[in-house]
């Protein structure tokens, strides 16, 4: 993390990507296990407590947003893996992880790492043009 007011959204980007990164692992991890008996769907909760910390500042724009998260609220916002409704399943061997749903979300969740990837590099060449 950079702390510095020119790298804000390089910071919640980069907190996003970990994040999206963190939910990659948890959902190969759920592909991998699809047969195993027993075995309770993993997922990663992260959006949630990003907009929560966005919506408990005082400030309307985002840009205000942003620059309230300093390096300290920033710290406290981090992805979280967590297992998705324990409690139940759909077969009898326990295990709740439907490999089709996996595949859909492990392709939505490249596409969102690839747009948050992008999404750093824009900010970093906005802040290069700014330099020249």
């Amino acid at each position: 993390m950079i702390n510095t007011g020119v790298y804000n959204y390089v910071n919640v980007l980069e907190k996003a990507a970990d994040a999206a990164w963190m939910r990659n692992d948890a959902i190969s991890n759920n592909i991998a296990n699809v047969d195993t008996p027993g075995y309770k769907r993993q997922d990663v909760s992260f959006e949630t407590e990003l907009r929560h910390a966005l919506r408990s500042t005082r400030y309307v724009s985002l840009d205000d947003k942003v620059e309230a998260l300093n390096s300290e609220r920033m710290s406290r916002i981090e992805p979280r893996k967590y297992i998705d409704h324990p409690g139940f399943s759909y077969r009898l061997d326990g295990n709740n992880v439907d490999i089709d749903t996996e595949n859909v979300e492990l392709a939505s969740n490249e596409i969102k790492y690839n747009a948050l990837i992008q999404s750093i590099d824009q900010e970093f060449r906005n802040i290069k043009s700014v330099i020249k």
